[in-house]
């Protein structure tokens, strides 16, 4: 079973930039495909990026497409999400979630909360 820790959130101005970390422990990244998805306050929990657990495959909610990359360092244990040109709207908190290849199973961190000021 492998435990997730997000990290890198904070304050941010409209048009800034962050970068989001997800860290593994407890067994090997790469065995995981991996996503971010995010909640705003009030709202339900909606998917925002996901790599396969090889990296060589992406893909991005249409609100955060040509904005935001996802990447993967499986050599670290950890994946990223490279947020650019931050809207009020990206405001929320940001979950790093792994699904295990073999069986399916998910696992979430405990989220990393960011706020984009206008």
């Amino acid at each position: 079973q492998v435990q997730l820790e997000e990290s890198g959130g904070g304050l941010v101005q409209a048009g800034g930039s962050l970068r989001l970390s997800c860290a593994a422990s407890g067994n090997m990244l790469y065995l995981y495909n991996m996503a971010w998805f995010r909640q705003a306050p009030g709202k339900e929990r909606e998917f925002v990026a996901t790599i396969l657990w090889s990296g060589g495959s992406t893909s991005y909610a249409d609100s955060v497409k040509g904005r935001f990359t996802i990447s993967r360092d499986n050599a670290k244990n950890t994946i990223y999400l490279q947020m650019n040109s931050l809207k009020p709207e990206d405001t929320a908190d940001y979950y790093c979630m792994g699904v295990a290849v073999t069986t399916g199973n998910d696992f979430w961190g405990q989220g990393t909360q960011v706020t984009v000021s206008s």
